[in-house]
């Protein structure tokens, strides 16, 4: 993956250049100071990925996204926590707290590669990816193949940015589709299904245990968002006997 850092910080910069030059599938082609660099290197480079600070000269690395008409897969860093939810609104794959280590990093930059991945892989379909026909079963287009999935079958649903992966009780690899969550979730009976993080829909009758801040799934452990919560303890009652 082709990638570019935009920042301003030395440091941070010397840090992220070190971290990319230790992962085999990113490839630096080069790092900006400014917005106005960056749009240079965009103009002339076919860019897969960039690392993007919130905090640039003249214009904030949030203003510098929305710009963008073509915007590759692109990952904030910051020292500023509070701007988490703005980044993701604009589809951000991740947000890096500064300081942050290796680890966490490659964390990212594994979820932008996976995605990138996806993307190369699946084909762009002109209609939505989901047929639905009752609420037994849907069909999902997946690998120019439709895919039937039982609902009572769904343990959980993951997302990636555009692209979702369904995971059921009779398939140990998911299914994975071009689509968005929240579509899913509007077709999907809220009876059966909840959101409990803005990367995931659980079926309930598939958890196997529930602590402060995860759901268990057959041994997959499912955080809890601060703002899917309320509802989702909503529907636990109402399960409850």
């Amino acid at each position: 993956m082709k990638c570019i850092v935009i920042c301003k910080r030395q440091i941070s910069t010397n840090n992220l250049i070190e971290y990319i030059n230790k992962v085999p599938y990113l490839e630096l082609i080069s790092y900006c100071a400014s917005v106005f660099e960056a749009y240079e290197v965009l103009q002339s480079h076919s860019i897969d990925l960039l690392f993007v600070d919130t905090n640039l000269p003249d214009i904030s690395g949030l203003d510098f996204i929305k710009s963008l008409d073509n915007k590759p897969i692109f990952i904030f860093t910051s020292t500023d926590a509070s701007l988490a939810i703005e980044g993701y609104n604009l589809n951000a794959l991740d947000f890096l707290l500064l300081p942050f280590s290796f680890n966490r990093f490659l964390r990212a930059a594994n979820k932008a590669f996976e995605y990138y991945s996806l993307r190369k892989k699946l084909p762009a379909f002109d209609k939505d990816g989901f047929d639905y026909h009752n609420n037994d079963f849907i069909l999902v287009k997946s690998e120019y193949q439709t895919i039937k999935i039982n609902i009572n079958e769904i343990l959980y649903i993951e997302g990636l940015k555009d692209y979702i992966k369904i995971y059921t009780s009779n398939n140990l690899k998911p299914v994975i589709t071009l689509n968005s969550l929240k579509k899913l979730q509007n077709n999907l009976p809220s009876e059966q299904f909840s959101r409990i993080h803005k990367s995931y829909i659980i079926g309930l009758k598939h958890i196997s245990s529930i602590n402060k801040s995860q759901v268990i799934i057959n041994d997959k452990y499912i955080p809890v968002g601060e703002s899917y919560k309320n509802i989702f303890m909503s529907k636990l009652e109402e399960l409850r006997i």
